[in-house]
C-alpha cells in the first residue's frame, strides 16, 4: 500500500513539472530542446499522411454509401465486431418497384415491356455496384483505416512519450543551470550539481533512445504511401471495372429498346457537329449512345438503297471508330475500335447516323461512335 501512495506521489510530481516547463515554454520563459529539421520534417509529412487518409476515407465512404443513417449504422456493426447485414442497393429496389409496376399495368403492353427491360438493367446494375462496393471497401477502405487504427496510433504513442523525454530533458537542463548557478555562491551545492549532472545524463539517454524509435516509426510513413498506393490502384480497377459493366449493361438494354415498337430511345438533338465544320478533330462523345432508332428511318423519312448511295458533291471527311458497333442489320456497318472510315452525310438522313464505308462495303454507322477527322 505504501509502494503505490509512493509512486501515485511521484508520478503527480513527474507530471507536474512537466506542466510547468510545458507552460513556460509556451510563455517563452523556459528554453526548449528543438528537434532537428529533418525530425521536423518526418512530422509534418505524417501529420500530413494521416490528415489526408481521413479525408479521402472519409468521402470514400460517402461514395460507397450516400445515406448517412446507413453509414452510421454500419460503422456501429463494425465497431461491436458484428456482420453488416446485406442492404438491397437503389438500383435493385428500382428494378423490384419497375417490375412491380409492369405486373399491375400489364406486362403485354409497349409500357410494360419496356418496364421489365428495364427492370433487368436496373437489377444488373444493382448487382454490379454491389459487387464494386465489396472490392472497395475490401481492397482501399480496410487498409486506410488499418493504418489510422493501427500504426497511425503507435506513432501518436510513442510521440507522446518523445515529447514527455523532451519535457524531462529540459526540466533537468533547467535544473543543472539552477545548481551550477548557486555553485557559484556557495560550495556546499557541488553535491546538488553532481545530482542534477546524473539526472541530465540519464534524461538525454532517454531522451535519445525514444527520439530514434519515434524516428524510425516516422521513416514508415513512406511504406504506408507504397501500400496506399497499391490499394488506390486497385480502388480504381474495380472502378474501372463497375462502369464498364454498367456501361455494357446500358447500351444492351438500349438496343433492346431500340427494336420495339414504339420505342423512343436516344435525343432528337444532333449528337455531333455538322460536317462543314472547321474544327481539326471533333468527338462526338466520351461514351457510345445508341441513335434515336437502331436500324430504321425515322418517321417521314424513306429508307436508303445503299446501292444507290454517292457521296455528295461537298465531299466526304475521314473518320475514326471509337467503340466496336455490331450493326443491327444489313443496312448498317459493322465498326471495330480505332479503324478509320469514309463518311458523309445525306439531305434528309437521321442527323444521328451517317454513311459510312470501308472498302467495298457501305453502310449506316451512328455517329457517336466515332471521331470526325479533318
Amino acid at each position: 500500500m505504501d509502494f503505490n501512495m509512493k509512486k501515485l506521489a511521484s508520478d503527480a510530481g513527474i507530471f507536474f513539472t512537466r506542466a510547468v516547463q510545458f507552460t513556460e515554454e509556451k510563455f517563452g520563459q523556459a528554453e526548449k530542446t528543438e528537434l532537428d529539421a529533418n525530425f521536423e520534417n518526418l512530422l509534418a509529412r505524417a501529420d500530413s499522411t494521416k490528415n489526408w487518409t481521413e479525408k479521402i476515407l472519409r468521402q470514400t465512404e460517402v461514395l460507397l454509401q450516400p445515406n448517412p443513417s446507413a453509414r452510421v449504422e454500419e460503422f456501429l456493426y463494425e465497431k461491436l465486431d458484428r456482420k453488416v447485414p446485406s442492404r438491397v442497393t437503389n438500383g435493385e429496389l428500382l428494378a423490384q418497384y419497375m417490375a412491380e409496376a409492369a405486373s399491375e399495368l400489364g406486362p403485354t403492353t409497349p409500357y410494360g415491356k419496356t418496364l421489365i427491360k428495364v427492370s433487368e438493367a436496373e437489377k444488373r446494375l444493382g448487382a454490379a455496384e454491389r459487387d464494386f462496393i465489396h472490392a472497395a471497401s475490401i481492397n482501399f477502405l480496410t487498409p486506410l483505416r488499418n493504418f489510422l487504427e493501427g500504426d497511425w496510433k503507435t506513432i501518436s504513442k510513442e510521440r507522446r512519450l518523445l515529447q514527455n523525454r523532451r519535457l524531462d530533458l529540459d526540466v533537468c537542463k533547467a535544473r543543472l543551470k539552477k545548481a551550477k548557478a548557486a555553485e557559484a555562491k556557495a560550495a556546499l551545492w557541488n553535491d546538488e550539481v553532481d545530482k542534477s549532472e546524473q539526472e541530465l545524463r540519464v534524461a538525454q539517454t532517454e531522451f535519445d533512445r525514444q527520439a530514434e524509435v519515434t524516428r524510425l516509426l516516422l521513416e514508415g510513413i513512406s511504406s504506408t504511401h507504397v501500400n496506399h498506393l497499391r490499394c488506390l490502384h486497385e480502388f480504381v480497377e474495380s472502378q474501372t471495372t463497375y462502369y464498364a459493366q454498367c456501361y455494357r449493361h446500358m447500351l444492351d438494354l438500349q438496343k433492346q429498346l431500340g427494336r420495339f415498337p414504339g420505342t423512343f430511345v436516344g435525343t432528337t438533338e444532333p449528337a455531333s457537329p455538322p460536317l462543314s465544320s472547321t474544327s481539326p478533330t471533333t468527338t462526338a462523345a466520351t461514351m457510345p449512345m445508341e441513335p434515336s432508332v437502331a436500324g430504321q428511318a425515322p418517321p417521314g423519312e424513306a429508307a436508303l438503297c445503299l446501292e444507290e448511295v454517292a457521296p455528295p458533291a461537298s465531299g466526304t471527311r475521314k473518320a475514326r471508330v471509337l467503340y466496336d458497333y455490331e450493326a443491327a442489320d444489313s443496312s448498317e456497318l459493322a465498326l471495330l475500335a480505332d479503324e478509320l472510315i469514309t463518311v458523309y452525310s445525306l439531305p434528309g438522313m437521321d442527323p444521328d447516323w451517317l454513311i459510312g464505308e470501308r472498302g467495298n462495303k457501305k453502310g449506316k454507322v451512328p455517329v457517336t461512335y466515332l471521331e470526325l477527322l479533318s
